[in-house]
């Protein structure tokens, strides 16, 4: 059984910052890639931001410069800094994982349950 499990949510005025946090825990061999992604009512899912173990990251255009991703790999942790926040930014945030269980299991893709980031005008 894997785990991610969020924290750092909330209510911020717009230019404000919050920090993300998601950690990962359970029968983890490796972990190849973290992430975030967001979803917003009536929108789909959108890719955020995501690490590899290797350090190269990827960002939505939407969030270049205001957000950064980074990763503590011996904690299985990932981080999303967001400054300057704006009212569009606001959504469900979920951290996802791409990891293996075992030396010789395939990538597998786990989420998190989803923590609510709200932006005020």
């Amino acid at each position: 059984q894997v785990q991610l499990v969020e924290s750092g949510g909330g209510l911020v005025q717009a230019g404000g910052s919050l920090r993300l946090s998601c950690a990962a825990s359970g029968s983890i061999f490796s972990i190849n890639l973290m992430g975030w992604y967001r979803q917003a009512p009536g929108k789909q899912r959108e890719l955020v931001a995501n690490i590899f173990s290797g350090g190269r990251t990827k960002y939505a255009d939407s969030v270049k410069g205001r957000f950064t991703i980074s990763r503590d790999n011996a904690k299985n942790t990932v981080y999303l800094q967001m400054n300057s926040l704006k009212p569009e930014d606001t959504a469900v945030y979920y951290c996802n994982a791409v990891l293996r269980t075992n030396y010789d299991s395939y990538d597998l893709q786990y989420w998190g349950q989803g923590t609510q980031v709200t932006v005020s005008s």
